[in-house]
């Protein structure tokens, strides 16, 4: 079940992943005729920022995604298997019949 991390953690990504692409878009074309030597390699050093962020925040989220997955896996097993111990032990108890 999603928490409040995740809402947090999806959030950053998204922002970061707009950011790159309206810095994208406005590098493009609004301020290209304006990004010239430092100010271009500064413009476009943080637009990569963005979008690597945005790259990274959904790789800690995948991470996180599967150890959830995982978590849950072992609990459905580790449940089954004790319903079926429990189960196998109702049905040889010959104290019961």
């Amino acid at each position: 079940m999603p928490n409040s991390a995740d809402a947090l953690r999806r959030w950053l990504g998204m922002f970061c992943l707009a950011m790159a692409a309206g810095m994208l878009i406005w590098g493009r074309t609004v301020l290209q005729p304006h990004l010239t030597g430092v100010g271009f390699v500064c413009y476009w050093l943080g637009c990569f920022t963005f979008t690597f962020a945005a790259i990274f925040v959904a790789m800690l989220d995948l991470r996180t995604l599967r150890r959830r997955a995982q978590e849950q896996h072992r609990e459905l097993i580790r449940r089954t298997l004790d319903e079926t111990t429990a189960s196998a032990r109702r049905e040889s108890d010959p104290s019961e019949h």
